[in-house]
């Protein structure tokens, strides 16, 4: 049975999310600020975490960007705040998935079975120049440094580098990597590829192509 960690200083949201989650059948624990997030979070081995982004002690987004420094657990991060530039932050600090208050507890079950969903890594490893993109260690290095980069942009360079050269759509994009019953829209493509040319850097960020009128691919 998955097990999820409910991150929210108030107690009404932490029940409702409880309540949608014990409905589909999974286990639940609470945490009402982000220090006591990290703290479980270390302690155990969550399933997915759903992240409240203000909160008291420790903001979603550091909780979030700590928690990344040992754990790799899917997390979802819930905010009021819908600028780009938020939800953007967001996947910086590590986030899988940014959903917008007021939120619909069924999408956001929907949004965590489709994160859980998701297939294994075949193990192979591609190397380019001094790129080198390593599927079972689901790791990037260039000149033998570690990259480091946020679970989406893995997934993002994983999937293009598998089918070099071929153009893929932000639909298909989205079905592939966020799952087919993803509710959001092709500008989160558009912001992860922006977030993963600016993880390669100078030497690499040009191998993303922006295909024109359909969406991307990678020449490696």
């Amino acid at each position: 049975m998955a097990k999820f960690l409910i991150v929210d200083d108030e107690e009404g949201i932490r029940q409702v999310i409880k309540e949608y989650c014990e409905f589909e059948g999974y286990e639940t624990e609470f945490a009402a600020d982000g220090m006591e997030a990290v703290r479980k979070a270390r302690e155990t081995d969550f399933d997915m975490i759903i992240m409240d982004a203000m909160m008291p002690k420790l903001d979603g987004f550091s909780a979030t960007k700590e928690i990344r420094k040992t754990k790799q657990t899917p997390i979802i991060i819930l905010s009021a705040r819908v600028e780009e530039y938020d939800k953007l932050h967001g996947f910086e600090m590590g986030a899988d998935d940014y959903v917008t208050k007021p939120f619909s507890p069924k999408e956001l079950m929907a949004r965590a079975a489709a994160i859980m969903r998701r297939g294994a890594i075949n193990e192979d490893k591609m190397v380019s120049g001094d790129l080198t993109i390593d599927f079972a260690g689901c790791a990037v290095f260039i000149a033998g440094k570690r990259v480091p980069m946020t679970p989406k942009e893995c997934e993002l360079l994983f999937l293009l580098a598998r089918y070099n050269g071929k153009a893929f759509s932000r639909q298909e994009l989205l079905d592939k990597i966020w799952g087919f019953d993803y509710y959001g829209d092709d500008r989160t493509v558009d912001t992860h590829i922006k977030m993963l040319r600016k993880s390669l850097g100078e030497q690499y960020r040009e191998k993303i192509v922006t295909v024109r009128g359909m969406g991307y691919k990678a020449i490696l």
